[in-house]
Order: structure tokens, then sequence, then C-alpha cells
């Protein structure tokens, strides 16, 4: 069996292959973004995505080391149905098509479980009952995962992780997406803790607009960049502790997958571990390989061939 994933997000075009016992293959292409702005309208994004898959797709193929078992896109950022984005429709359109075309079967999936199952690959995590959270420009969700049911647990009421990360670097003057530019920055500065945790009364969400306006006043006044970017950094590790202590309480579940692009930090994971470890929070944190954390159809082409797989058994 041999599984090709597509996930049209709002940032990246991602293909990828699939098959048991086998690495994943993926290409993968950001969306051309012009520089001062924090990301392409839907429509923008929509026209990207069907030029880019357009490379990509063909590319991917030539690497395939035989035929394709099935297809699987993912069509909306996560479960519900109210849950749409115009972006995902054109993986799901290519790939239904592909699919046709080679007389096997589609599936559907979505960007979040895609980011789950990614984020998952070649972790330790064990069980089938763990807490996953999920960091990126779109989402800062705290999920308990049991089998394949999902259940909301906490997220931020206003402002992303991922928002927060790219319109404090936009306005520094970073690229978009600014995650990797403003780490750079932050391992240079200094934290203070000048920046207050925001919580809602249930303790399972977080506001982080608040933290937004803290630091451009920070930048307003003439803070180093380095030292602003270092306050971004904090703020999140302590927010999302405190996120996943709140929830573990709750649940009873103390493993914890950590997925999303804002995950693929090397200085976020540092700092979550060291904090978690220093405050005795007994939270097991596992974290998936940086090149599964961002954006990526790696997980939806597993989820698509663990659908198969299951169908013929």
């Amino acid at each position: 069996m041999l599984a090709l994933g597509i996930d049209t997000s709002n940032y990246t075009t991602s293909a990828a292959l699939c098959r048991p016992g086998q690495e994943p293959r993926q290409l993968r292409r950001l969306l051309p973004v012009p520089a001062g702005e924090r990301g392409l309208r839907q429509s923008e994004a929509v026209f990207a995505h069907v030029r880019q898959l357009g490379d990509l797709l063909p590319a991917l193929l030539k690497e395939a080391d035989g035929p394709i078992s099935c297809v699987c896109a993912s069509a909306a950022p996560r479960d519900g149905d109210e849950s749409y984005m115009p972006v995902f429709q054109v993986g799901v359109s290519q790939g239904r098509s592909l699919a046709a075309t080679l007389g096997v079967p589609f599936y559907t999936t979505t960007h979040q479980r895609g980011h789950i199952a990614a984020a998952r690959y070649g972790t330790e995590l064990r069980g089938e009952k763990f807490l996953a959270l999920h960091l990126s420009g779109g989402t800062t969700d705290v999920l308990l995962m049991e089998g394949d049911t999902i259940t909301p647990l906490g997220t931020s009421v206003d402002l992303h992780a991922g928002q927060l990360v790219d319109r404090v670097g936009v306005a520094m003057g970073l690229p978009f997406p600014a995650g990797p530019h403003l780490e750079a920055l932050a391992l240079r500065g200094k934290s203070q803790q000048a920046v207050p945790v925001s919580m809602a009364s249930s303790g399972l969400d977080c506001h982080l607009s608040g933290a937004e306006a803290q630091l451009m006043r920070l930048i307003t006044a003439g803070a180093p960049r380095e030292d602003v970017a270092a306050e971004v950094y904090g703020v999140l590790c302590r927010t999302v502790l405190r996120l996943l202590s709140a929830a573990a309480e709750k649940t009873g579940t103390d493993q914890i997958l950590i997925a999303g692009g804002v995950a693929s930090s090397p200085l976020l994971r540092e700092m979550l571990l060291t904090r978690s470890e220093k405050r005795r929070l007994g939270l097991r944190l596992h974290f998936c390989r940086p090149e599964f954390s961002g954006d990526n159809a790696v997980g939806v082409a597993l989820i698509g061939l663990d659908q198969q797989m299951k169908e013929k058994s």
C-alpha cells in the first residue's frame, strides 16, 4: 500500500507519500506572502495552491516506488460542521480527481488530525488516550485524544500562538511567517517575564491579545528587539504550561503530544521541558520531529493509509 496525502493550508502547499514500514516522503512549499504582509487572502491562497500543487504533485509522484493505493486530503481546519476554509478545497478537488483517474479510494480528514498524526509518528507516545496541544497560526488548542475521538478542552479565546509570533515579528520588520527569524532574535535576548499570562476563569482557556498589546508597546518604546522576541517565547511557554496543567488535572492524563508549526521551535521545546521539570508539573511531554511539526501532508497520508488498512482487514 502507498498512500498519497495532500494538505493545502493557509501557510503551505504539501504533498506526501507513506508506505507501511518506510520513511514518509514529502514535498512542501510556503505560500508566497509579500514583504510586510501577515498572510494571504483566501482567494489569493487558493490560486497559489493551484499553481504550486501543479508542480509538487508530479515531482512527488516521480519518487513513488509503486502504484498509489489511495489518496487522502485535508478538507477542513478541524472537526465540526462549522469548520471551513476555501483553501482546503484545492487539495480535495485535485485529490478526488487524481483518485478517480487512478481508480483508488479517496478519503478526507482535517488539517488538525493530520498535524496530530504527523506529530505522533516516530515518538515514544503509547496508548490511545493522551492530551494533544496544537500550536499554529490558527490554533492554540488543548485536546483529549481517545482513539479516533477528539474532545476539545481549551483554546485561546482571541489570538492564537502563531498569530502572536507573526504579528510581533512582522511589526519588527521580519518576514512572514516570522517564527524562525523571531527565534533567532530571542536566542540573543532575555525575558524579564514582563508580559503576564492571562487565563480565562475556566483555567482551560487563555487570552493572548493582551500579550500582543504589551509587546507592541515594548516595540514602540524602543525595547531591544532581542528582548521583545524573548518575551514572546516566555509568555507562550508559561501560558502553554498553565493550559496543560489544567487539562492534565481535569482528565487525569499526563501524556502530552505537542504539535503544530509553533511547536517546531527548538527554543520553545527547551523552555517547556526545563520549566516543567523545574516546577515538577509531572507532565510527560512528547515532541514530534521538527520536519513534521509545521504544516505538512505526512499525517494526512498516514490517516489515509490507516483507513485503507482498516477497510482491508
